[in-house]
């Protein structure tokens, strides 16, 4: 059979591309080959661990990166933080430079009258004065401050831009409750340990320059010094602290067992250790039973613990001692029974009191105020200034009760801000949502 040479080179051709194929195939198997040798190489030269191999991120970036999505505070709370204390302070500096205008305008007489030295009045009296009515109408300050710098947010829109990207009424006020809390620690770390230690010298210079007629004696004086003694003075005079018609007694299982009469009884103002007193014409009776010692003498030294400051309590004490002082002083007097310490307690529980009413009025000034209105701030600082004058007045009325009366001062220093939760309570219900 004749083969065709053209079918001949086609074979050929078919044959020789066949084997070229193989060839390749070789080839690109023999590549793959060496390079899976060299990745399985690189593999156990490698450790094991995948995070190795993952770039580590510094604790700086990572910190800075969490405290982006997780801020305690944003950009918009620090914004009206700064706008609420800075409306705060300056009230203060604005309505205490009025009144220190108008108390030395009302007082120049008396000032002039009895020679009060330039520098104790301002060094002593106004230097402290600020302080002291500063804290004392902090709730004031606080609802102006509020009123005020919410009223023109609502007046420019920003209170309605705010609610529009979906803030609530109660996101909005927690920048407001973050300034509440720094000003009624403020107030409470000043008015308990500060501004008593200022009042030493401003209450001094009251009662030096300020008041017709001070009192400087105690009538009917009795307390118990020590347990089971008892110390009785009919007139104590703190001009020359001398104390007349002294009786020490002591008992012993309700019974009487040495009674001490003097004459007279002076505090040792020049003795380096306490309660040092000088007895004069003194007469000790000791009672053994059926028997009875008496012994006389005309002068002896004798440690009672009792001072000049047990017996008489000038008017604005309270106010010059810190809350542990009172807090040691209260407890010192109730074990000795003595009984007109009501405006210590008073004072002690209204430190705590005062402080916490910021919350309360910040509630009712945002409450109030965080609604635009037509005719401005008016009606918000109206409505706003006339329930602060009244919880000052309130609050006033309330200690005057626990003072004069049987109405116990924790009850009655409370009794306002008790009142005033439920009126801010009333006014968040009703605010904008």
């Amino acid at each position: 059979m004749d083969i065709d040479n053209k079918d001949i080179e086609e074979t050929t051709a078919e044959n020789a591309e066949d084997k070229n194929s193989a060839s390749d195939s070789e080839t690109i198997e023999t590549i793959e080959t060496i390079e899976t040798i060299e990745t399985i190489e690189t593999m156990e030269s490698t450790p094991a661990s995948n995070d190795s191999a993952k770039p580590t991120i510094p604790f700086k970036e990572r910190f800075a990166d969490w405290w982006a999505l997780h801020k305690p505070i944003s950009r918009l709370d620090r914004y009206i933080i700064i706008k609420f204390l800075g409306t705060y302070f300056f009230s203060i500096a604005l309505i205490m430079s009025i009144s220190v205008v108008f108390d030395f305008n009302e007082n120049i007489d008396k000032f002039l009258a009895k020679n009060a030295p330039w520098k104790a009045i301002w060094l002593d009296y106004y230097l402290n004065f600020i302080p002291y009515y500063s804290n004392l109408f902090s709730q004031l300050f606080v609802f102006i401050a509020v009123i005020f710098f919410t009223t023109k947010l609502a007046d420019n829109s920003e209170i309605i831009a705010m609610m529009s990207t979906g803030m609530s009424f109660k996101r909005l006020m927690k920048p407001y409750m973050i300034s509440a809390a720094v000003i009624a620690l403020l107030t409470f770390v000043l008015g308990a340990y500060v501004i008593p230690k200022g009042n030493v010298k401003r209450v001094k210079f009251e009662n030096t320059y300020k008041r017709r007629r001070v009192t400087t004696y105690a009538t009917n004086v009795q307390l118990e010094v020590d347990t089971g003694v008892v110390a009785l003075i009919q007139r104590y005079e703190d001009r020359n602290k001398m104390g007349y018609s002294f009786e020490l007694d002591k008992f012993r299982n309700k019974v009487l067992i040495s009674q001490l009469k003097a004459s007279t009884i002076q505090y040792d103002t020049l003795s380096e250790t306490p309660y040092h007193w000088i007895l004069r014409n003194y007469t000790i009776r000791d009672f053994g039973g059926m028997r009875e010692t008496i012994t006389r003498g005309a002068q002896t030294d004798s440690i009672i613990k009792m001072e000049p400051s047990d017996f008489l309590i000038t008017k604005g004490q309270q106010e010059t001692m810190t809350s542990p002082e009172l807090r040691e002083y209260i407890e010192k007097q109730k074990q000795r029974g003595f009984a007109d310490i009501n405006a210590f307690e008073v004072e002690y529980y209204k430190r705590g009191a005062s402080s916490f009413a910021a919350f309360i009025l910040t509630t009712i000034g945002l409450s109030l105020s965080a609604k635009r209105r037509k005719n401005g701030m008016g009606i918000a600082l109206g409505t706003g200034l006339t329930l602060t004058f009244a919880y000052i007045l309130f609050q006033t009325i309330s200690a005057s009760f626990a003072i004069n009366s049987n109405v116990p001062p924790l009850l009655a220093v409370w009794i306002p801000n008790i009142v005033y939760i439920i009126i801010a309570f009333f006014f968040y219900r009703n605010a904008p949502k």
